[in-house]
């Protein structure tokens, strides 16, 4: 009897060399080189399969490409850790080369067992020194499939090569006469007169507010109103912790109770006793202070109720940020005012800093309406730059709106564009370079 077993093994050679020959032709009608390099990586497992696949690119020292990827972040720690792995592999291995994790050191074995498949296929490209390709896999590649993946990169090779080619031919010279009209028209451009700006984050914060501070040093008890809301001259705003202090009234109640009984007791044994009549001087003091010290903390106890000094809106972030909150003696707790009121603040990077004059026209773009831009004048600056919330050193600038809008809501922010005066289109796009230029060279 024949064996008829050979009769597969041909057919799975045949079915490899037509794949070859298929992707070989592929290759040909590819237009550019990210074409090739998104190809390489992806088409090349029709061939032979494979978990994943790299391009090792030597010209620029980083990955020009990897499988199920369309863009590379060659900033992230794996692409980064990969390109360095592969610039020793380029400089060690000419020749295809069967890799794995055995073949590194400790940090760089934890770094492949992590998150490569076991089995790596270093693969430089013929005609193309400065590529290679990786391929990785859980399977030990066999000498026959190395055989096959080689001319499949001598084909990606002389692909690369004749594509990238073109990027290399020489342009011819332009004509002399268009580069110096050119330049004159560069030239004439760079003069136009154009009107500096510069654009900074602003806030809607009101016009001149009441300030809400703390009579006396204690603990936020109640917030008796919402942020934003609505309130009248006199309405209570908070009170603070009053416990401590209805404890030393009543006890400076008792106390003047005692003296008064006292007193009372002297005043009465002094028609009889001398002695008696001596000390009631001495009580009576005694007495008035006990009066004194229950006055002033009924008056300490009336101040823990804080009231709204004005009409207008109280304006403050949480009420779960102030309850319970210890306060000082003038600290400032929350504002009221006029929401009818208000004027715009500008915070201007010192680096971005511009020469402004007072009246200078300001346009604001509200992140809630940024199709519609509020007209303000500039009204003060800010003489030396502070540490803002987001550690940039800034001027503090406040402008106020020449037209009351609805939209101009306490609180909003967004960006103002302020306007400065006129220069030429070349100085104001050169400011910046030559500022750096001038803290450089020192001059």
């Amino acid at each position: 009897m024949h064996s008829n077993s050979p009769q597969p093994e041909n057919d799975a050679r045949l079915r490899l060399l037509s794949e070859l020959l298929r992707l070989q032709g592929r290759v040909r009608t590819l237009e550019s080189a990210d074409e090739l390099a998104f190809f390489m990586v992806n088409e090349s497992h029709r061939l032979l399969p494979y978990r994943q696949a790299l391009l090792w690119q030597d010209d620029n020292k980083q990955l020009g490409a990897a499988s199920g990827i369309a863009t590379l972040d060659h900033h992230a720690p794996f692409c980064r850790e990969m390109a360095r792995l592969c610039g020793q592999w380029q400089q060690q291995y000419a020749q295809p080369q069967r890799l794995d994790a055995s073949q590194l050191d400790a940090t760089d074995r934890a770094l492949w067992q992590e998150y490569l498949p076991a089995c790596g296929l270093w693969l430089p490209l013929e005609g193309a020194d400065n590529l290679a390709l990786l391929l990785l896999r859980d399977q030990l590649w066999e000498e026959s499939e190395v055989l096959l993946l080689k001319e499949l990169a001598g084909a990606y090779g002389h692909a690369w090569r004749s594509l990238t080619a073109s990027r290399r031919t020489r342009r011819p010279r332009p004509n002399r006469r268009w580069v110096i009209a050119a330049l004159v028209l560069l030239l004439v451009v760079m003069l136009i007169p154009v009107r500096q700006s510069v654009i900074a984050p602003a806030e809607v914060v009101a016009h001149r507010p009441s300030l809400v501070r703390a009579p006396l040093a204690g603990v936020i008890d109640e917030i008796v109103v919402r942020p934003n809301q609505q309130v009248k001259r006199g309405d209570v705003l908070l009170r603070l912790d009053s416990r401590e202090l209805h404890n030393q009234l009543e006890s400076a109640r008792q106390q003047f109770a005692a003296s008064d009984a006292e007193y009372r007791q002297a005043q009465q044994m002094a028609l009889s006793d001398a002695d008696a009549k001596a000390q009631l001087a001495v009580l009576a003091s005694r007495r008035e202070q006990g009066r004194a010290d229950m006055a002033f903390l009924q008056a300490q106890l009336a101040r823990t109720e804080l009231t709204a000094p004005r009409d207008g809106v109280a304006i403050f972030d949480d009420v779960s940020d102030l309850l319970g909150r210890p306060v000082s003696v003038g600290e400032r707790i929350m504002q009221v005012a006029n929401p009818q009121e208000s004027e715009l603040e500008i915070q201007l990077p010192a680096a971005d800093a511009i020469a402004l004059t007072t009246g200078a026209d300001v346009r604001l773009f509200l992140n809630v309406a940024p199709d519609v831009s509020q007209q303000a004048e500039l009204q003060q600056m800010g003489y030396r730059a502070a540490l803002t919330p987001d550690n940039i050193m800034a001027y503090k600038l406040r402008a106020r709106f020449l037209q009351p809008d609805a939209l101009l809501q306490i609180g909003l922010k967004g960006s103002a564009k302020i306007y400065g005066e006129r220069t030429v289109l070349i100085a104001w796009l050169l400011r910046k370079p030559w500022s750096a230029l001038r803290v450089w060279l020192g001059v």
